[in-house]
């Protein structure tokens, strides 16, 4: 319908030109009734011509707000849509108290403004899934963690399983509202389509070429009756594949579309990444173990009807390594080798070198009766890897002739042992000895000592009376302190006695940077003790 057949609905005070304005546009009367409607408007709304009622031939958005009168007409404007196109509206008063309506189309404005703000959320979602993703190391909490994501929001229920290990997969499962849990199957990928492959790393097919109802039953929870739309993707690892994502919707659900699809990919290699990671740091933190336990000190015991007891703290205390050692070897035919010793240098690279020294010296142990003999050997064997650190020792071979201890002991450049006798005498054991791994020849000598019921020999490092502390906070914990402190440890078991010494110099520190201390005591035992318990040697 066109105006020309109504010219005399319209009012004179509107522009002669308006019929033929490209924007609709609808002239009511203050009862709502349509005066007029131009060209525009009756592409648009082709019931609205002269004479209808507005709520009837319009949305009602823009009737609501014609009867609204909380709108400032010429000012505000609404929204709203007409089929599958969106539209503001504006409103002129005309001086006969009708209104003039204009509509401006803004539907590819709205489009965009939805796959922006769309866009911006998927954005944050991956930016918070790549957080969250990477806030635990753990393998078995980062499944969860992105089944959980995956559900809340991009699916229904949200699967990551692994590639297959010893038959079995890991996987972790969620189903959205509720909290992801991790569960073992034993299961064939190729009975759910795209599975297999997505587990051996290849793209995924699109959503509409896999069957739901081809899906085995183990993918559907209970709480799912029926599957309208799956997405099955690989996780992409750090050069291998890392598993697979699967993502199902129910038949309520809307199926993916190609855009969601993009982001499943896109979030699987966020969760691929993360896995690879808490992977890699497991498997690390594995070998570290394995590697880390051969290289503490041993844990020590009564040998031969000899006492064993040694503590150790390495210099960087978020590390157990350092570069102080300590190890008891029973030796055939009877009694014991045992050796303290430090290593120029802190850390793991001064730990590495501690392995080589313990490992070489439990290879020379039938030489064991010729103390100058084996640090010779050591010697060499230092020099031969052209590293510049050294070390100090003490070698002492315990042996028990009824109820003493004969002790020989050996020292290479380090610290005199100290004997603690039972009337609380500390004596200090003399004898020369040059350091491992600086000259090619080891000049040194070898010292017997008895040690009676009750009596002791520590050795330790420098650690101990290096340690800067005190009241002052840079005054050496020293050599005089530590003589005294061991006289009045007479008589003092093993296992306290080094206890004692470690706890002096830590309190000393008062939490000070330090070097890496160890302690050792050979000790006689007293009265009932002399026997040795079952299982010793």
């Amino acid at each position: 319908m066109s105006l020309e057949a109504d010219r005399s609905a319209v009012p004179t005070a509107v522009h002669p030109g308006w019929a033929s304005a490209p924007s609709p546009a609808l002239l009511v009367d203050v009862d709502g009734v349509v005066l007029a409607a131009n060209d525009a408007a009756l592409l648009v709304l082709p019931h609205s011509g002269p004479g209808r009622e507005l709520a009837d031939c319009v949305p009602g958005w823009l009737a609501e707000a014609h009867r609204s009168t909380s709108i400032d007409l010429g000012r505000d404007a609404v929204a709203g849509s007409v089929g599958e196109r969106t539209f503001t509206a504006t409103s002129v008063r005309v001086p006969d108290g009708s209104s003039m309506w204009w509509l401006t189309e803004t539907t590819d404005v709205t489009r965009l403004q939805d796959e922006l703000r769309t866009e911006r959320e998927r954005t944050t979602f991956l930016r918070t899934a790549s957080d969250d993703l990477l806030s635990s190391l753990n393998v078995v909490r980062t499944m969860e963690v992105a089944a959980e994501l995956a559900a809340a929001r991009l699916a229904d229920v949200a699967w990551v399983i692994e590639p297959e290990v010893r038959g079995r997969h890991a996987t972790a499962v969620c189903v959205r509202g509720q909290r992801a849990r991790a569960v073992t199957l034993d299961i064939h990928p190729h009975d759910l389509p795209g599975l297999a492959e997505a587990l051996q790393g290849f793209p995924p097919v699109p959503s509409r070429w896999i069957d739901p109802a081809l899906a085995p039953e183990w993918v559907l929870p209970d709480s799912i009756r029926a599957t309208g739309s799956m997405v099955v993707t690989a996780l992409p690892g750090h050069g291998v594949p890392a598993g697979a994502l699967i993502l199902l919707r129910s038949t309520e659900a809307q199926p993916f579309s190609e855009s969601e699809e993009a982001v499943a990919r896109l979030f699987a290699a966020r969760v691929g990444a993360a896995l690879s990671a808490a992977r890699l740091f497991e498997e690390q933190s594995a070998i570290t173990e394995v590697l880390t336990a051969g290289l503490l000190p041993p844990a020590l015991q009564r040998v031969d009807g000899v006492d064993f007891a040694g503590i150790y703290r390495p210099a960087q205390d978020t590390s157990r390594l350092g570069g102080d050692f300590y190890d008891v070897h029973p030796l055939e035919g009877g009694g014991s080798l045992a050796l303290l010793g430090d290593v120029c240098g802190k850390g793991l690279e001064a730990a590495v070198l501690t392995g080589k020294i313990r490992n070489t010296m439990q290879a020379l142990l039938p030489m064991a009766g010729d103390h100058l003999r084996m640090l010779d050997l050591l010697n060499a064997a230092l020099l031969s890897t052209q590293d510049p650190r050294f070390a100090t020792m003490v070698l002492a071979s315990a042996v028990r002739v009824g109820e003493q201890v004969r002790l020989s002991l050996t020292r290479a450049g380090h610290l005199p042992p100290l004997i603690i006798r039972a009337d609380g005498r500390v004596e200090e054991v003399f004898g020369r000895g040059s350091l491992v791994g600086v000259l090619p020849v080891i000049d040194g000598s070898t010292e017997q000592i008895l040690l009676d019921p009750g009596e002791t020999c520590l050795l330790y490092t420098d650690g101990i009376i290096e340690a800067r502390g005190g009241p002052l906070g840079d005054e050496m914990f020293g050599e005089a302190r530590l003589r005294r402190a061991l006289a009045g440890c007479a008589g003092m078991p093993a296992e306290a006695m080094v206890a004692h010494v470690l706890m002096l110099a830590t309190e000393w520190l008062g939490g000070a940077s330090h070097d890496d201390m160890a302690v050792l005591a050979i000790a006689a035992p007293v009265g009932s003790d002399r026997r040795a318990p079952d299982g010793d040697r």
